[in-house]
């Protein structure tokens, strides 16, 4: 009876590439994580960028596709991976967004409307901007600011590179 197969509840990976440092290019330990859906399909993608040294972790970026419920917050509410950054650090306090700024930003020949999320945490820096295909891009790091010079560093990575089987 094949249709009483079990779905995973992991998805396969997502549909679309993920912008995102390339993990050749970080120092420390790089580690990935899939938002499942109901039905299998994957709802974004994060990466939690970690310090060698047991520093512990600096960054994580997350895409988030049009539609992924990780997106949509109540007022007030920090972004997702700002949750997962706290997670990463076993920090419990409670946070909240104070505040929002635009800032035009060049990714090599693009131009970025960046919006600068300000939190209660000031040692939390955190930006989003959408990109072309509607997938949200937010980077959250721990004490240290996001300048102008991390924009350079993302690429696109495959999809496949995220694809389990």
């Amino acid at each position: 009876m094949s249709f009483l197969r079990r779905r995973s509840a992991t998805p396969a990976g997502p549909d679309f590439d993920v912008l995102a440092m390339d993990p050749g290019d970080w120092p420390g330990n790089l580690g990935a994580g899939l938002l499942p859906a109901p039905d299998g399909s994957c709802q974004g993608v994060f990466l939690r960028y970690d310090l060698f040294g047991g520093r512990g972790p600096a960054m994580v970026i997350g895409n988030l596709p049009e539609g992924s419920p990780a997106r949509d917050l109540p007022e007030g509410e920090v972004p997702f991976e700002v949750g997962q950054l706290l997670l990463a650090l076993e920090n419990d306090e409670e946070i909240t967004v104070v505040g929002t700024e635009d800032v035009p930003v060049m990714q090599g020949d693009n131009l970025l409307i960046v919006r600068r999320v300000k939190l209660s945490e000031s040692r939390i820096s955190c930006v989003q901007f959408d990109r072309s295909d509607n997938v949200l891009v937010t980077i959250a790091a721990w004490d240290r600011p996001i300048t102008d010079d991390l924009y350079a560093l993302l690429k696109p990575l495959p999809a496949e590179l995220f694809q389990q089987d």
